[in-house]
């Protein structure tokens, strides 16, 4: 069952929720051969086909002027969910409420006749959500000033590229004065500067009060414009919370490991020229270290040591912009490992990443080691950074090449460090910009 009321809710309801999603289960029949579905049409006992599961008892709450976001590796369901929300597909089972107008970007070019021209497209999706003659000219100015597409907006879209689609698409969606808007993975085509306009808009939008769903791969997508973030996996809704803590769990499951991992080694401290044990996390003593960071990987290895130098002098973790820190980490290896990869990552208190690189970039490491080998491994970064709090990861993996990489130890937001300096710039990056006065006369 589902409902649709397509006007504007009033401002005193902001915390009503908007999409309504219970218990939904999406449920497809298929088939061998062409010929079972006839033979199916007639059987009355026997079965044909082959039943594939969606979505199963899919719940979902988004309320007005929120912005979730919606990962998971292909086939997880999320297309199916944002259809059946969009009124497009029916479920097998539960029920879905929605309130106000509903304007969605789903498969690249649908609900576009490929003989139209834009312009005729654009009038039909208008007329299509309810727009009258004369409130889609009034748009029209807008429409036209956002896709930037010219002349090509009287040609028809079957000669569009994909990205001119996009702009398209994106153009009369957010024009359509949506209470909830739903973006699949549209996004993802188009050039550079018009994603950052799209995002732009969206902010916007969010703004003005518009409940915003939105599936996308792009994890720095997540954590930037996202309020709440879902998680599905085989058609089940795996996980909900923050941003950070499902796109931290998202990692985790598509860079998780297959391989058999056996008991750690025996470890006798005595047999290492350090002032350590290291069959103990020594991590968690040292006075930059972050008791909240996430820690996972299949356990063939072991980060069990690290000290931050400031400027060449051991650190409590107070620096200033400029300064050059060199991070040691070492790493137990309990069984023998090749194609290995170290990395770090710096990233801001909300989970954007700033700075990152990996072994793999720079070439410059040995990608084997045999169990029982300890060795340190030195990152040396320069903070150009704004004031503010910054957490350091640290991660060994091993090269893949169908899941590009798999996590052996990654200790995300592992280190904490607060650069303290005068704020006089926004952003991340400290650029050390000037500005003058030039005047005439002036060389």
């Amino acid at each position: 069952m589902s409902s649709n009321t397509p006007h504007k809710l009033a401002s005193s309801g902001e915390q009503d929720p908007v999409i309504t999603v219970e218990q939904v289960t999406k449920c497809y029949q298929t088939y061998r051969k062409p010929i079972h579905r006839l033979w199916q049409s007639f059987a009355t006992k026997k079965q044909y086909y082959s039943e594939f599961w969606a979505l199963k008892g899919i719940d979902l709450t988004v309320h007005r002027g929120e912005t979730v976001g919606i990962v998971g590796k292909n086939g997880s369901g999320k297309s199916t969910l944002l259809q059946i929300i969009a009124g497009i597909l029916q479920p097998t089972s539960g029920q879905f409420e929605t309130h106000g107008r509903i304007s969605a970007l789903l498969e690249l070019g649908a609900g576009f006749n490929p003989e139209f021209t834009g312009m005729e497209n654009a009038r039909l999706n208008a007329s299509i959500m309810g727009l009258s003659r004369e409130e889609f000219h009034a748009k029209l100015p807008d429409i036209v000033d956002f896709c930037g597409l010219g002349d090509f907006l009287h040609r028809p879209v079957k000669t569009y590229s994909s990205g001119m689609f996009v702009r398209l698409a994106f153009a009369v969606a957010i024009n359509m004065n949506p209470d909830i808007l739903i973006v699949d993975e549209a996004l993802a085509v188009g050039d550079v500067r018009f994603q950052r306009k799209c995002f732009r808009r969206l902010d916007q939008l969010k703004e003005e009060g518009v409940s915003i769903l939105f599936v996308t791969h792009s994890t720095d997508s997540v954590l930037q414009y996202c309020d709440r973030a879902i998680m599905l996996d085989e058609g089940e809704l795996k996980l909900t919370g923050s941003p950070k803590q499902v796109v931290q769990a998202y990692l985790e499951m598509m860079f998780d490991s297959d391989v058999e991992v056996k008991a750690p080694v025996e470890v006798n401290a005595d047999d290492y020229s350090v002032d350590f044990d290291p069959s103990e996390d020594n991590c968690v003593k040292h006075p930059t270290y972050n008791s909240n960071e996430h820690r996972w990987g299949d356990g063939r290895a072991k980060i069990c040591h690290y000290e931050v130098l400031q400027n060449g002098a051991h650190t409590n973790g107070l620096v200033q912009r400029g300064d050059e820190i060199r991070i040691r980490a070492s790493v137990l290896f309990n069984q023998d490992v090749d194609d290995l990869i170290y990395g770090v990552t710096v990233k801001t208190n909300d989970g954007n990443a700033v700075y990152g690189t990996n072994s793999r970039l720079v070439g410059q490491l040995p990608t084997r080691q045999a169990s029982g080998d300890l060795v340190s491994i030195e990152f040396t970064l320069t903070l150009n950074l704004l004031a503010g709090d910054y957490f350091v990861s640290l991660g060994v993996a091993q090269d893949h090449e169908s899941k590009d990489n798999i996590a052996i130890d990654r200790r995300y937001d592992l280190i904490h460090l607060h650069i303290s300096d005068t704020q006089d710039a926004f952003g991340y990056a400290a650029l050390d910009g000037q500005l003058n006065l030039i005047t005439e006369g002036d060389t």
